[in-house]
């Protein structure tokens, strides 16, 4: 069993903000995805990492296509949101695993998918910064579990 402190517990809290950030980036169901709030929850040298194709995105990298396609109107009342996670800190290194579910209208047809999102944060003098993500969409071959194990309960490594 963990004993997890109030600082650890306010660390989680600022990670769980980062984390629904980043997801909030690219809703699109109440006005345009706000893709640039991505430079302010990353390092400027975050690394993003499709992971099916393998693709390997630099931030500016990924954001541009991302944008024109959440605000171009190809993909409308898009949402993607965190279903489950597993956070472990270790000092000033955290890693989130998540779940998400994802939703939408892509060029005039309803879809919805699940998946898998990895994210590796560092404190920085701002606080909590993703360094990395990689993802795994729900494919033919991979369908995400439901659940993580130890939803809620990190691992905590001081």
């Amino acid at each position: 069993m963990n004993n997890i402190s109030q600082d650890n517990e306010a660390d989680l809290a600022a990670i769980d903000a980062v984390i629904a950030a980043f997801f909030g980036a690219f809703t699109n169901k109440n006005g345009a995805a706000d893709l640039g709030r991505l430079r302010t929850l990353t390092i400027a040298q975050c690394v993003i990492v499709k992971a099916s194709a393998p693709e390997i995105y630099g931030l500016e990298d990924f954001i541009a296509p991302r944008a024109k396609l959440l605000n171009g109107g190809a993909l409308a009342e898009f949402e993607e949101i965190e279903t489950s996670s597993s956070t472990d800190i270790f000092g000033n290194i955290a890693q989130r695993l998540s779940l998400y579910r994802k939703s939408g209208i892509l060029s005039g047809k309803p879809f919805a998918a699940t998946g898998v999102n990895q994210f590796l944060l560092v404190r920085m003098a701002g606080g909590r910064k993703i360094a990395a993500v990689t993802w795994d969409d729900e494919r033919e071959g991979f369908v995400p579990p439901r659940r993580i194990a130890a939803a809620r309960h990190p691992a905590v490594h001081n």
